[in-house]
């Protein structure tokens, strides 16, 4: 009901009793307060009249137990929070206890002990890097002009922390020391052009193994040598090295290209020739075994009848003989002290012509017959009648 509603009469939400309408007392909005407060904590409210005391009495306990369960809580929050941490992924968290080394935990939420542990966070997964240049005297006592770059994490947190006062500056003297020791044993030509990968890992590893033995609790990732080369002074003189050494390499790839080409084909005419000579010696060696199988026969045949097997045989010598021969027949029927005959007309060259000459000066007629077809025409009469009687007075 509004205060100020017909037939309720005249009601001040400030319970002022008289009709003035002034600002409220602040002393009776704390005193409101504090029995709202004290009525939450279990206490009674501040009455009115004689119990007043007794009502004060007892709020006033009761605002003390209040207050006391709030520092409690808010020693709970507080201790709370100062034991309980999280570790990220990437890290790991160093315990120490009274000061001294206690232990790593992993990542995750964790509990310490508050005001005794301290937690100190360790990034392990960050690589870090850093750049050296120096000149170093090589094997072949040359200078090499050399620039590296080194690439490392942290392994371990607790050596990391504890072992080592200065693991940066360790591992610029252990990758430095590592680095004279491998150039000190390379040649120059190895350094600039050839080998400069093997170098970096040979560096990569002398330095963990110094790492190790010192407990920075530090690892090597990776050693990249970005620049080797000669000092200025002598810059050109070893580039005109590098180009005789390229052209050199150049020369023996054509040298070695040229001989992938001819050797193959040498051989291929090699073992063709090994081949022909295989197959004249097997050609000869029938050819000799079938004439000497023909001359054993023939010999059996002479041992039979030798006058017939001599006559044949000179029949056919005649005939290989005289087969391409040219031949000239003479047919004299008039006597004559003088022949004449004109080879040179009679045989042209590269022709064997069967010819015909007549003269009136009683020059007989001569015939010349070069054809195969014509050999079995020429008469042998006397000549085998001469043999046949040879060959009975023989016998």
């Amino acid at each position: 009901m509004a205060w100020n509603e017909p037939g309720g009469g005249n009601r001040d939400p400030w319970n002022n009793k008289g009709g003035d309408q002034g600002p409220p007392d602040l002393d009776e909005v704390v005193r409101k307060l504090q029995d709202k407060m004290g009525g939450l904590f279990g206490g009674k409210r501040r009455g009115g009249g004689g119990d007043g005391e007794m009502g004060g009495g007892s709020g006033g306990g009761a605002g003390k137990k209040g207050i006391g369960i709030i520092v409690v809580l808010v020693l709970v929050v507080v201790l709370g929070m100062e034991s309980f941490y999280i570790v990220q992924p990437a890290e790991r968290g160093v315990i120490k206890r009274f000061g001294a080394y206690h232990t790593v935990t992993s990542p995750g939420p964790h509990l310490k002990l508050p005001f005794i542990d301290t937690v100190d966070i360790v990034n392990v997964d960050q690589v870090n890097k850093f750049q050296h240049r120096a000149q170093m005297l090589t094997k072949d006592e040359n200078i090499a002009d050399v620039t590296l770059e080194v690439q490392f994490r942290i392994q371990d947190a607790a050596d990391f922390l504890f072992q080592d006062a200065d693991p940066g500056n360790t591992i610029h003297g252990a990758m430095e020391s590592s680095l004279r020791e491998v150039i000190g044993k390379s040649k120059l030509d190895e350094i600039i052009t050839e080998n400069r990968s093997a170098i970096a890992v040979a560096v990569q590893q002398g330095t963990q193994q110094l790492l190790d033995l010192y407990r920075t609790g530090l690892i090597v990732t990776n050693v990249n040598i970005q620049r080797a080369e000669a000092p200025e002074a002598v810059a050109e003189a070893f580039a005109d090295a590098i180009r005789a050494r390229e052209d050199k390499e150049r020369l023996q790839n054509q040298a070695q290209t040229y001989a992938n080409d001819v050797v193959p084909r040498a051989r291929g005419e090699a073992a063709r020739l090994v081949e022909d000579a295989k197959g004249y010696k097997a050609r000869v060696t029938a050819e000799a075994e079938g004439e000497s199988q023909r001359f054993l026969a023939l010999l059996r045949e002479y041992e039979k009848a030798p006058a017939v097997t001599r006559e044949r045989l000179y029949l056919e010598t005649m005939q290989d003989v005289l087969r391409n021969t040219g031949k000239v027949l003479l047919d004299v029927k008039e006597g004559s002290n003088l022949t004449y005959l004109p080879l040179d007309r009679m045989i042209p060259s590269g022709r064997k012509p069967e010819t015909e000459y007549k003269s009136s000066d009683a020059v007989p007629r001569a015939s010349l017959q070069t054809n195969d077809s014509n050999r079995n025409t020429t008469s042998y009469t006397d000549r085998r009648a001469y043999d046949r009687d040879r060959s009975r007075r023989e016998r």
